[in-house]
């Protein structure tokens, strides 16, 4: 086994916590966690399973493409399940997982700050908007 010296202990936790890395688990997740369409989705399946349809009245203005897809997101990053009934016509529900449910919190704190700060936010574009560059 090679011993490494402190600089070179530094220069490898550098390159594993690097943020821009596309190995970093939050690079990797934040671009899907922060997209609108799921993060109305999530919050729309906060109270419990939806219907398509149901789903394409709470999130409105997606397009039946951009609910469509996602949906599939969700479901193939573990955070909401599809379950089809068998009748006619044909029941499709979706739902949040445990991993789903455990966005809902962070999503509610990110909203509450948003809320919160809106206004310092209007003000420093603003103020931005007024330097001459």
């Amino acid at each position: 086994m090679t011993t490494l010296t402190a600089s070179e202990r530094r220069a490898e936790a550098r390159r594993r916590y690097n943020a821009n890395l596309a190995e970093c688990p939050g690079h990797e997740l934040l671009a899907t966690l922060s997209d609108k369409w799921l993060t109305l989705v999530v919050s729309a399946l906060a109270d419990g399973p939806l219907r398509y349809a149901e789903l394409s009245r709470v999130v409105a203005g997606a397009t039946e493409k951009m609910l469509t897809q996602t949906l599939r997101t969700l479901e193939r990053d573990g955070l909401i399940t599809r379950t089809v009934t068998p009748s006619v016509p044909v029941r499709v529900d979706y739902a949040l997982t445990d991993l789903g449910r455990e966005l809902l919190p962070l999503q509610r704190a990110i909203k509450e700050w948003a809320e919160t700060h809106i206004e310092r936010v209007h003000q420093a574009r603003a103020a931005y908007d007024r330097l001459d560059r």
